[in-house]
């Protein structure tokens, strides 16, 4: 069994693990049952404890969440820590946030636009020469997805034929999952292939976008993108539990573990442990780890207008109409929601998920209520399509709707 590391042991690892940030909007999820709930002491709340076992019920392998609102805090989780063992996933635990990344990229992005080392109209090709990118392609458009540039995770279709991106899935990416990439890499790759449509024209989830932002940084600053986000974002806000690991596979102490079920070459299902991956594959568009305070953290001081200026807040939730999903519509590394929850409500949000991991991150627009959750994949077979937006949807009525 490979040990936590400390904190402190992360930190000093830092130095040598600059290669990868952030990144990805993956599937969502396959995962095994186990029963019971541990609530923080003296916060009962049935009402969320039921919610997060429902999840649980559904063969995730474990659930923990977080929740700040008028009542204050509280904490829970559900599940199995490790398959086969009896403890709960810890409260504070570490997990991979997957495409929640994206927030903290854009925010940083926002961040150097208000200091005036980028405009956020401006051509990235005036900050990234070498990659020959179309003047189209906007700061803006790239934080937006508007690009139509191609995806280097999930591919394209061109004339009904189906492009793949890079190998994330399936007994092929097991088999690579310690492998190393570097970001320019995978925007290189991505760029041999045609854009999708012409920037600015329609709506596209690409990865490709987060990693040209994170290469942005790096350029317009002189330094590594992962020491800007600590003295930018995590150092300010005491983001302790939150990294950037680069190429770094561990997972710090204490964290649930998490697997992932795949079908081999001889048609047999199996599932292993994944905990430890190398996820400089997916880089600054979702490669970050962190726990459901920091996140609270982040997302409540985001929204509340303590990282960036309140005209650029107000930017982030402009959003558009064909970009409207299962999450809401799409702004600048966020999504807002306003509509089928039930109720009155606006929630803005960016949720992720990493092979074996996934994360859900939410706040009303003020930041005075958030959700944080990570949710971790086991063995049972689920059909993530329909079980996954029907369990989330129910979980934001409890947090949001009181229902």
């Amino acid at each position: 069994m490979t040990r936590g590391i400390t904190h402190n042991e992360v930190r000093r690892s830092r130095a040598v693990r600059r290669i990868g940030v952030t990144a990805l909007a993956v599937t969502l999820l396959t995962g095994a049952a186990a029963t019971g709930v541990t609530a923080a002491a003296g916060q009962g709340r049935p009402e969320l404890r039921e919610a997060i076992q429902e999840f649980v019920d559904a063969g995730y392998a474990g659930m923990q969440m977080r929740v700040h609102d008028e009542r204050g805090e509280w904490s829970g989780s559900a599940g199995a820590r490790k398959l086969g063992q009896a403890a709960k996933p810890p409260t504070d635990g570490h997990f991979r946030i997957g495409s929640t990344t994206k927030s903290f990229t854009a925010t940083l992005v926002l961040q150097l636009v208000a200091a005036g080392h980028i405009g956020l109209d401006s051509p990235a090709a005036e900050y990234l020469p070498k990659f020959a990118l179309d003047p189209e392609i906007t700061v803006r458009r790239l934080l937006q997805h508007t690009t139509g540039l191609f995806d280097f995770v999930s591919g394209g279709i061109y004339d009904g034929v189906y492009v793949p991106g890079i190998p994330w899935q399936g007994e092929e990416w097991v088999e690579k999952r310690f492998h190393t990439c570097q970001p320019e890499e995978l925007v290189r790759f991505a760029l041999s292939k045609p854009p999708h449509f012409t920037p600015g024209t329609s709506w596209s989830y690409s990865n490709t976008n987060y990693v040209l932002a994170r290469l942005l940084v790096e350029k317009v600053t002189g330094h590594p993108f992962a020491d800007e986000l600590e003295r930018r974002i995590l150092r300010p806000l005491k983001l302790r539990g939150t990294l950037s690991p680069g190429a770094w596979p561990g997972m710090p102490s204490p964290h649930a573990h998490a697997y992932y079920r795949y079908e081999d070459k001889a048609k047999q299902w199996k599932t292993i442990d994944v905990t430890r991956q190398n996820p400089s594959w997916i880089s600054s568009a979702g490669d970050m780890i962190s726990t459901t305070q920091d996140l609270h953290r982040f997302f409540s001081a985001l929204q509340g207008g303590k990282l960036l200026p309140a005209p650029l807040v107000v930017e982030m939730r402009k959003t558009r109409p064909d970009s409207e999903g299962l999450y809401g519509r799409y702004g600048l590394g966020q999504y807002v929601q306003d509509a089928g929850l039930g109720c009155a409500v606006t929630v803005l949000n960016h949720n992720g998920s990493n092979n074996g991991y996934g994360a859900l991150m939410y706040s009303t627009p003020d930041g005075s209520k958030t959700m944080t959750a990570s949710i971790t994949m086991g063995d049972a077979a689920i059909d993530q399509a329909k079980v996954f937006p029907a369990e989330l949807k129910k979980l934001l009525k409890v947090v949001f709707c009181g229902k």
